[in-house]
C-alpha cells in the first residue's frame, strides 16, 4: 500500500495540513502529492514542463472551490483524456450545494465526500478512504490505463 501516490487538490493551507495529519495519524503512509490549484494538478496529472513522463497517483482527492481551474473542470479533463479516464477520483469538499454532487458524479467521481468540521470525524473519512481506495479497491492494471 506504501509504493500508492496520492494526488491532493487542495488550495487552503489549513484543509491540506489537516487531511495530510489525518492520513498520517492513520498509518496511512503513502506520498502524497500536493496541487494547490486546478492548474497545478493539470500539470501534474499531464506532465506539462517535464521531459518525463507524469507519475500517474493511484488515486486523486480533490477539491471542488480551487483557484485557476476550478475542481469540476479539472474532473473533466481528467476523464476526457485516455491516460487519466479510469483514474480513481474522489471529490473531497466542504460544499454542500446538491448541484455540485449532481455535477461530479455527472462527470466521473469515484467518490463525493463531505469534509467533516470535526477532526475526530475527519480522522475517520480519511482512515475509511485510505482503506478503501488504497487496500480494499482493484486498481486498472499498469499499462491498462487508457
Amino acid at each position: 500500500m506504501k509504493d500508492k501516490v496520492i494526488l491532493l487538490v487542495e488550495d487552503n493551507p489549513d484543509d491540506e495540513l489537516l487531511t495530510l495529519r489525518a492520513l498520517k495519524r492513520n498509518n496511512i503512509e503513502n506520498r502524497v502529492l500536493v496541487a494547490r490549484d486546478g492548474q497545478e494538478a493539470l500539470d501534474r496529472l499531464f506532465g506539462v514542463d517535464t521531459a518525463d513522463p507524469p507519475e500517474l497517483p493511484t488515486l486523486v482527492l480533490l477539491d471542488l472551490k480551487l483557484p485557476r481551474v476550478e475542481g469540476l473542470e479539472v474532473l473533466r479533463r481528467i476523464r476526457s483524456d485516455p491516460r487519466t479516464r479510469l483514474l480513481p477520483v474522489v471529490i473531497l469538499t466542504s460544499s454542500k450545494e446538491e448541484q455540485d454532487v449532481v455535477s461530479g458524479y455527472s462527470l466521473g467521481a469515484n467518490s463525493y465526500v463531505r469534509k467533516p468540521v470535526n477532526f475526530d470525524e475527519f480522522l475517520e473519512a480519511a482512515r475509511q478512504l485510505g482503506l478503501y481506495w488504497l487496500l480494499l479497491n482493484e486498481p486498472i492494471p499498469d499499462g491498462r490505463k487508457g
